[in-house]
């Protein structure tokens, strides 16, 4: 049964059945006291008005229930009083509107007779204008007054010993609902002064609690505010603000002193659950997330993930920072079944167990296995015969590859080319691997072994003509297992220094649910299969930027506090990092901020020669010959490995 249904059918809350029954009094009163100020000494009791008062007696039996069937219709007692708004005012508005209408009706239709006079009394027109203000005012009133109440701001008239002032920025839902939030809980001891905003139309305007828009974000003005209200706080309210609104609003702040925390964002509300959010509890600091991702792009999952309902999902490298995301986000559009599968036994068990105990996930399969084992893997296939798989296993570390190249090439190449392969012979309909920016131009041990298991993908899908192949390549992820903010984090927290390979070396980043959002909508655009899809990045950051920006966050000073060093970029790491080869050219998608690379063809007979090689290598484990071949194949590739663009070789 929907809720829709379910609302309809009970349109009185059990917890509502006081404000009912109020109401049944305020209604009761409201139409006495009509008729009793339609006379200028009250009701009459006898003389040739005396029938009014029976037409009184003779209608308010049915009056009363009727005016509350009509406002329970409009589902004036769906919610508490305590947590109305504006919508539900004009509920009650539409509500009495109606039922003064339908009583007049009635009454003109069934004209009932009155014994003392045996003639029909119609309903005076000033009792039933009478009755429509009256009734307005009361129940309107009434409820405001409840709310008055409820959100502090009678409690608040005085407030408490060492209550904060708070400047909240951004004056739209985000900033009305923390400031509803404080006044209702004067225990909190935060008291709002006032709204930073962009929005010119709301410049001067006060709110409901008197609150004014102060000022905007810009530098100038942001900080004319700050110095003429010394605010104890500053709280950011706006889910949706770009990295740049709050890295010039915590800039402001740091620099006086003023310590700012922030609502939850888009992804975080919608993995917590909007409705459930209780704002004061969630504000937290801002972290370098908030301030150096690019501008979020934000879609409807449900309806961009929609060809994954249903469906069994495989997600390998269930238990890393990317597998779990997908996770995350794969299991609220409702798979069938959901498989996860990691070689790490913790990681599995932790993404496990919060699919279950924190989300509420029943479809969740948790299989330890290795990607790199044949027999393993299709072992898991026959069992769960899986629909979608987004291939997310891989060693990123690229330090850590450049010391075991073998394990790399094995762990991100060949476990790549048997995982593609068995998702072909088993029919799988989609296959998405997930991809890197160094696999373009590689100059790393790591950077070839994904360049290599993009080449595995693309030649499955000549292979495998009916299940549809996609990868989708991305820059660094903050907060990933392989990006640089954890060791910073560390670092800071020890101290430092913080060691910086290079002042010139710059990286693209984006946040993790972001990213995992864009390859979730991705697996669906694939016009043909093998494509690689790019995501869109925005402009890279400098490493040293990010490093002081972190160090500030933490409330230091870079070189004062926290010392930054130098410490030299290490062998085969370039300075900047490019999201496309030379020989591709980059093509519009129906998505936003999702491109196509269209490339030429590879042939596949190349692709099964070279892989042939390097499992000899692998088998061999000559890490220095390893090393050496791979670091060759994208210049081969480029040569000699492809087709024309329009042709592929059968």
């Amino acid at each position: 049964m929907s809720r829709r249904i379910r609302s309809a059918a009970l349109p009185v809350h059990r917890h509502s059945l006081l404000q009912f029954v109020l109401d049944g009094f305020l209604v009761a009163f409201a139409y006495l006291l009509a008729f009793w100020l339609r006379f200028d000494d009250g009701l009459p009791a006898k003389g040739p008005d005396a029938k009014y008062i029976h037409l009184f007696e003779h209608t308010i039996w049915w009056v009363v229930p009727l005016t509350l069937a009509v406002l329970a219709g409009f589902g004036v007692y769906e919610r508490l009083w305590t947590y109305i708004g504006q919508r539900d005012f004009e509920q009650v508005a539409k509500g009495t509107v109606v039922t003064t209408l339908l009583v007049v009706g009635v009454i003109a239709l069934t004209h009932p007779v009155i014994a003392v006079t045996h003639k029909a009394v119609p309903l005076p027109a000033s009792v039933a204008v009478l009755f429509l203000l009256l009734m307005s005012a009361l129940l309107s009133g009434t409820r405001f007054l409840i709310q008055l109440v409820t959100e502090g701001r009678i409690r608040n008239l005085r407030m408490a010993k060492g209550t904060r002032e708070v400047l909240i920025v951004g004056a739209g839902e985000g900033g009305r609902l923390v400031v509803r939030e404080l006044m209702r809980n004067p225990e909190l001891r935060m008291q709002p002064v006032g709204f930073i905003d962009d929005d010119p139309r709301k410049r001067r305007l006060k709110d409901e609690y008197g609150l004014r828009v102060l000022g905007t974000t810009r530098e100038d003005d942001l900080a004319r505010v700050l110095d003429e209200i010394e605010p104890d706080e500053v709280i950011i309210a706006i889910p949706s603000a770009p990295g740049t609104v709050r890295a010039a609003v915590v800039g402001a702040c740091r620099r006086r002193g003023i310590p700012v925390r922030t609502t939850p964002t888009v992804f975080e509300m919608l993995q917590d659950g909007a409705g459930q959010l209780r704002v004061t509890r969630q504000l937290r600091e801002v972290r370098v997330e908030d301030i150096l991702g690019r501008e979020p792009v934000h879609m409807e999952l449900e309806r961009v993930g929609a060809y994954l309902s249903g469906k069994v999902v495989m997600v390998t490298g269930a238990g890393g920072s990317i597998g779990a995301e997908l996770c995350r986000q794969i299991s609220r559009v409702g798979p069938r079944k959901l498989v996860l599968v990691d070689h790490a036994e913790d990681n599995l068990f932790e993404i496990s167990r919060e699919l279950a105990d924190e989300r509420h996930v029943n479809v969740a399969v948790p299989v330890l296995a290795d990607c790199k084992e044949d027999e393993r893997m299709r072992e898991v296939f026959a069992e769960h015969r899986p629909a979608v798989i987004f291939h997310a296993a891989a060693y990123k570390h690229v330090a850590m590859m450049e010391i075991n190249p073998v394990e790399a090439v094995r762990n991100n190449s060949l476990a790549t080319l048997l995982m593609a392969r068995t998702a072909g012979e088993f029919g799988v309909e989609t296959f998405v691997l997930i991809s890197t920016d160094k696999a373009v131009k590689p100059a790393t041990v790591m950077g070839a072994s994904k360049a290599l298991a993009e080449w595995a993908v693309e030649a499955m899908a000549a292979r495998y003509p009916e299940t549809s192949y996609a990868t989708v390549r991305f820059g660094n992820v903050l907060g990933s297992s392989g990006s640089v903010v954890p060791i910073f984090r560390r670092q800071i927290a020890a101290g430092g220094p913080v060691t910086v390979t290079d002042a010139r070396m710059e990286r693209y980043f984006m946040t993790i649910p972001e990213a995992v959002q864009l390859v979730i909508r991705s697996g669906s655009l694939a016009e043909q299969s093998g494509e690689v899809f790019v995501l869109e990045m925005g402009e890279p950051i400098k490493i040293l930027t990010l490093a002081e920006t972190m160090i500030r966050l933490s409330g230091l000073e870079p070189g004062r506090d926290i010392a930054i060093e130098v410490v030299g970029a290490r062998a085969g790491e370039k300075f900047q990092e490019v999201l496309l080869n030379p020989y591709e050219r980059m093509q519009p998608t129906a998505a936003q901020k999702i491109i196509r690379a269209e490339r030429p063809r590879l042939d596949p007979t190349w692709v099964r020669e070279t892989f042939d090689h390097i499992n000899l290598l692998v088998l061999e484990g000559d890490a220095a010959a390893l090393a050496e071949h791979v670091s060759k194949l994208d210049a081969q590739r480029a040569a000699g490995g492809a087709t024309a663009i329009d042709g592929l070789a059968s």
